[in-house]
């Protein structure tokens, strides 16, 4: 199988916990250093892992032993530090979004094709069973010519259990492009790029309260759309309804619904990787579910990073995020414009995985 892919990580804070698991059960990839602008962050993330050291930020990605950088800052670091990486011959995988504006991504693909590196981001969730298994149904003509999907994520916001939200409610934030990279991450790798956007949008109030930790109180402004809500227009025709809120305190709602000319699935939260997948035919009484056809099983986040180890672009690939990132954008100018909006970028949808389990391939692991 060859030498395992050696990743560096820059960024320790919470999210970093999940990668760290994922990584420490893939024998293809191998953890070397750690980095962030806390060094005693840095420090306590390497210590329960042998021979993984805490380094600078730059001493990380000027490191010769390290052949992808992995970008956990938050998100209106993302393009500096991929962009750091990119010019040290880095290959680059983000945390989602791929940067704060579609502005600063673009800089980022175009850097890196100069620079003949490849960059990966976030959400790899679309690899798992559950998307993956859906788009099988839909590719294997289950439900027919497929025609409209829901997408809805209401929750009354992270500020209840985050205790640093700040960045939730700044530019780049919002529930839109906090949570909206999975859900139209996943209904572009089932439906296919987004051609037209119909955006409305709001916000209900100024300020949030911070609900736990050491600033539980204190009051933070909001700054950025709260809910978001409209229809993609999907190159292939098929409408999907999208509803993204920190403005709501619960729904019942599934997730996802695809729903074609001959049937409809419930998709499971494309926030996991895995779940059931329901379908109802037509002249059917009931929903009945899938077998597991397609994706990763047993997954976790950091598993996109096994596509390093090819030549092609990874699935959760710089092209596949610079699109919902420019989707994402599209509405939110659509919301404050009054007028549908069309959306500059395409992408191809990835590639289907094929059902299997990536911690028993390969050799490697964390160092």
């Amino acid at each position: 199988m060859g030498q395992p892919l050696t990743v560096g990580i820059v960024g320790c804070g919470a999210i970093a916990a999940q990668y760290l698991r994922t990584i420490g059960r893939l024998p293809q990839v191998r953890l070397v250093a750690v980095a962030d602008l806390d060094p005693e962050r840095a420090r306590a993330t390497a210590r329960p892992y042998p021979g993984v050291e805490a380094l600078g930020v730059a001493e990380l990605i000027a490191d010769p032993r390290i052949q992808v950088v992995l970008n956990l800052t938050v998100p209106a670091a993302h393009a500096e530090i991929a962009l750091r990486a990119i010019a040290a011959g880095k290959d680059v995988y983000c945390e989602k979004p791929l940067a704060a504006t579609s502005q600063d991504a673009r800089r980022v693909l175009e850097a890196a094709r100069e620079a003949g590196v490849r960059v990966g981001c976030a959400p790899d969730t679309v690899l798992g069973t559950g998307t993956q298994t859906a788009r099988a149904a839909i590719d294997d003509g289950l439900i027919g010519r497929p025609v409209a999907a829901t997408a809805t994520m209401m929750t009354p916001g992270h500020e209840r259990w985050h205790p640093n939200p700040d960045f939730y409610y700044a530019p780049g934030g919002g529930p839109l492009l906090d949570m909206g990279p999975y859900y139209v991450s996943s209904l572009v790798t089932m439906l296919g790029p987004v051609s037209t956007v119909i955006g409305a949008a709001g916000r209900t109030r100024a300020k949030r309260t911070i609900g736990s930790g050491p600033r539980q109180g204190e009051e933070i402004p909001v700054t950025v759309d709260t809910h978001v809500t409209g229809v993609l227009v999907h190159e292939s025709g098929a409408l999907s309804t999208l509803v993204m809120s920190f403005d709501a305190v619960a729904t019942q709602a599934p997730n996802i619904e695809v729903h074609g000319e001959q049937g409809s699935l419930v998709v499971p939260d494309p926030n996991h990787f895995d779940g059931p997948v329901l379908l109802t035919r037509l002249g059917e009484d009931a929903a009945r579910e899938l077998p597991v056809s397609a994706g990763y099983t047993e997954a976790g986040r950091g598993v996109g990073l096994i596509d390093f180890l090819s030549d092609r672009e990874p699935r959760a690939g710089g092209t596949l995020a610079f699109h919902v990132l420019d989707v994402m954008e599209s509405l939110l100018a659509s919301a404050h414009a009054g007028r549908s909006v069309d959306v500059e970028s395409t992408c191809e949808r990835p590639a289907t995985v094929t059902l299997s389990n990536p911690a028993t391939r390969g050799q490697g692991g964390v160092a």
